[in-house]
């Protein structure tokens, strides 16, 4: 990734290497300000962002590639098209606002809340890529260790993977994203407007014809 995070350095190929438990632990979660913009918005602004996570003496750190938006009422393929349901009720919480769900009986996709509580739009965090916590993430996803390169990149690609990873279930829906132990965090990095790409969204069979899947792009 072409970024800079920090003091790290832009060229490295892992800015984040010399990141700890302690120094994520320091940082504040972002403010509840910045999940009242736009729901599109949000989630380009999200790429590049740190999901923090720490549980059962395990803490994970990972950063975010790739997120969908659905906008509500007003988007057929969102969940909360047609009002709220005792599955989607944290959808019309405020933003900054974790809603979980099962997808297919099989996944638990993790998104984040967006706009003013009543909207019920929100974003799906798609994938990620691990910081901190590779090995605890990768015995949940049942990889045995060392991983490959290849491995880890598949590591939390796609929306099922990073919840299997991380360990989130239905218990984490309507949690918010400001606690010292489930944040998501300002990790320094600057994404160019030209390695974010944009695309129709997966795996949808309505509203098909809106880009509104973000994801920064690899490099070439």
């Amino acid at each position: 990734m072409n970024v800079s995070a920090g003091n790290s350095n832009p060229n490295s190929r892992n800015p984040f290497s010399s990141w700890t438990l302690a120094k994520v632990k320091a940082l504040p979660p972002l403010p509840s300000s910045f999940y009242l913009e736009k729901t599109a918005t949000v989630a380009r602004l999200l790429l590049g962002k740190g999901l923090f996570l720490s549980q059962q003496k395990r803490s994970f750190l990972c950063e975010i590639i790739e997120v969908e938006a659905y906008l509500g009422s007003e988007d057929p393929a969102s969940h909360a098209f047609k009002g709220p349901t005792p599955r989607n009720i944290s959808m019309f919480k405020s933003g900054g606002t974790c809603y979980v769900y099962l997808c297919y009986g099989l996944n638990f996709c993790m998104n984040v809340v967006t706009g003013l509580e009543g909207k019920g739009s929100a974003v799906l965090i798609r994938a990620a890529i691990p910081i901190l916590g590779l090995r605890a993430m990768a015995k949940n996803r049942h990889f045995s260790s060392p991983l490959l390169p290849k491995e880890t990149k598949k590591l939390l690609s796609g929306p099922g993977k990073l919840t299997q990873a991380l360990g989130i279930n239905r218990s984490f829906d309507g949690l918010r994203f400001d606690q010292s132990t489930f944040k998501i965090v300002d990790l320094g990095v600057r994404i160019p407007k030209h390695q974010i790409g944009i695309s129709p969204r997966i795996g949808i069979s309505k509203g098909m014809q809106e880009n509104l899947r973000f994801y920064i792009k690899p490099l070439s």
